[in-house]
């Protein structure tokens, strides 16, 4: 375990999960899907137990009811179509920050932290639900899941982080929700925060391999202390 307070320069977030609840909107979209191609409809806790590693891995998860699942090619091709033009209609329909989500990363620029986001969620769709939920404007950097060559879990969208703001990893704090955000962080060398809600499988918060829970964002101060390079 790390000593406390951990020095920290950057914090990167999660996205789905961590600082916008997606839910509501991803699982109209799945649902508008399997019902286009004839097949039945999921609840919610489905869809939330598909979420984190990207469109794709979704929609084939979706299709085969298995989270390591491999559908029919040419269905596959013809279910992300569909999904992504119904996901795109239905984006912030009905998504909303997580409670807390603004005033803490109002706090963190107000105390000097530079943040990020660093989400597998495509470009195409990170970039106008930043914008739709009112955060884009507190986020000095942005990584979909489209934006380098790998997404996490792998550390490279960590490692790029830090390498544009100039600071070591142990200084990147990431917070996020799930199994991929911790394995990316401890891959790159980076403290890792998580949140008891969102997104992820079967593992409970307790679960997953982080350095703290917290259950608000402004939480994060009580455990940092804020470094400058």
């Amino acid at each position: 375990m790390p000593e406390f307070p951990i020095p920290v320069e950057v914090v990167a977030f999660d996205l789905d999960g961590t600082l916008v609840d997606t839910l509501p909107d991803l699982h109209e979209a799945a649902n508008r899907m399997l019902a286009g191609l004839g097949r039945p409809i999921v609840a919610d806790s489905a869809v939330r137990a598909y979420v984190g590693d990207g469109v794709d891995r979704l929609v084939k998860r979706l299709l085969t009811g298995d989270p390591g699942g491999e559908p029919d090619a040419a269905l596959f091709e013809l279910a992300g179509r569909v999904f992504r033009g119904h996901y795109a209609s239905v984006l912030s329909r009905a998504s909303q920050p997580f409670p807390g989500v603004v005033e803490g990363l109002q706090e963190m620029r107000r105390r000097g932290l530079r943040l990020a986001c660093i989400t597998n969620k495509p470009a195409c769709f990170t970039e106008p639900l930043l914008r739709d939920m009112g955060l884009a404007s507190f986020l000095d950097l942005v990584l979909s899941g489209d934006s380098l060559p790998r997404k996490k879990p792998d550390p490279l969208p960590l490692q790029h982080c830090a390498q544009v703001f100039g600071v070591p990893a142990s200084r990147l704090l990431m917070i996020g929700d799930s199994r991929n955000d911790t394995q990316a962080a401890r891959l790159a060398g980076c403290p890792v925060f998580c949140v008891p809600y969102g997104y992820r499988d079967m593992l409970g918060v307790h679960e997953l391999d982080c350095d703290a829970i917290v259950p608000a964002l402004l939480d994060t101060l009580k455990l940092v202390e804020i470094s400058r390079s």
